[in-house]
Protein backbone atom coordinates (compact mmCIF):
# COMPACT_ATOMS: atom_id res chain seq x y z
CA UNK A 1 0.00 0.00 0.00
CA UNK A 2 2.82 2.63 0.81
CA UNK A 3 4.30 1.92 -2.84
CA UNK A 4 0.87 3.15 -4.20
CA UNK A 5 0.85 5.61 -1.84
CA UNK A 6 4.15 7.00 -2.74
CA UNK A 7 3.80 6.17 -6.83
CA UNK A 8 0.66 7.45 -7.49
CA UNK A 9 -1.04 9.66 -4.56
CA UNK A 10 1.43 13.04 -5.94
CA UNK A 11 -0.45 12.99 -9.51
CA UNK A 12 -3.81 13.04 -7.57
CA UNK A 13 -2.66 15.72 -4.95
CA UNK A 14 -1.28 17.66 -8.07
CA UNK A 15 -4.84 17.94 -10.28
CA UNK A 16 -6.26 18.31 -6.78
CA UNK A 17 -4.36 21.46 -6.13
CA UNK A 18 -4.61 22.34 -9.98
CA UNK A 19 -8.61 22.55 -9.76
CA UNK A 20 -8.37 24.34 -5.83
CA UNK A 21 -6.67 26.70 -7.67
CA UNK A 22 -8.98 27.16 -10.48
CA UNK A 23 -11.65 27.65 -7.75
CA UNK A 24 -11.04 29.83 -5.62
CA UNK A 25 -9.88 32.45 -8.80
CA UNK A 26 -13.49 31.54 -9.12
CA UNK A 27 -14.51 32.65 -6.02
CA UNK A 28 -15.80 29.35 -5.22
CA UNK A 29 -16.84 28.88 -1.79
CA UNK A 30 -15.96 24.77 -1.53
CA UNK A 31 -12.52 25.77 -2.76
CA UNK A 32 -10.47 26.11 0.43
CA UNK A 33 -12.26 23.35 1.85
CA UNK A 34 -10.92 21.24 -1.09
CA UNK A 35 -7.56 22.47 -0.55
CA UNK A 36 -7.69 21.23 3.17
CA UNK A 37 -8.24 18.16 2.38
CA UNK A 38 -5.87 17.80 0.02
CA UNK A 39 -3.44 18.76 2.85
CA UNK A 40 -4.57 16.01 4.55
CA UNK A 41 -2.93 13.65 1.25
CA UNK A 42 -0.06 15.70 1.55
CA UNK A 43 0.43 14.69 5.16
CA UNK A 44 -0.22 10.81 3.97
CA UNK A 45 2.22 11.33 1.70
CA UNK A 46 4.82 13.22 3.94
CA UNK A 47 4.27 10.82 6.91
CA UNK A 48 4.72 7.41 4.51
CA UNK A 49 7.89 8.53 2.05
CA UNK A 50 9.54 10.27 5.26
CA UNK A 51 9.71 13.54 3.21
CA UNK A 52 9.93 15.44 6.76
CA UNK A 53 11.39 18.34 4.46
CA UNK A 54 7.85 19.34 3.47
CA UNK A 55 6.45 19.32 7.12
CA UNK A 56 7.03 23.62 7.06
CA UNK A 57 4.82 23.94 3.93
CA UNK A 58 2.14 21.45 4.92
CA UNK A 59 1.53 23.15 7.91
CA UNK A 60 1.54 26.66 6.74
CA UNK A 61 -1.03 25.77 3.97
CA UNK A 62 -3.13 24.14 6.50
CA UNK A 63 -2.80 27.71 8.23
CA UNK A 64 -3.85 29.74 5.13
CA UNK A 65 -6.41 27.63 3.74
CA UNK A 66 -8.46 27.35 7.25
CA UNK A 67 -7.86 31.52 7.30
CA UNK A 68 -9.03 31.83 4.07
CA UNK A 69 -12.14 30.26 4.28
CA UNK A 70 -13.25 31.21 7.38
CA UNK A 71 -12.74 34.99 5.84
CA UNK A 72 -14.94 33.88 2.84
CA UNK A 73 -17.35 32.21 5.19
CA UNK A 74 -17.72 35.32 6.51
CA UNK A 75 -17.63 37.49 3.55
Amino acid sequence: MSEIIRLYLPWFMSAVTIWMTLLAGNKHRSAWLIGLGNQLLWLVWIITTAAWGLLPMNAALWIVYGRNHLKWRKA
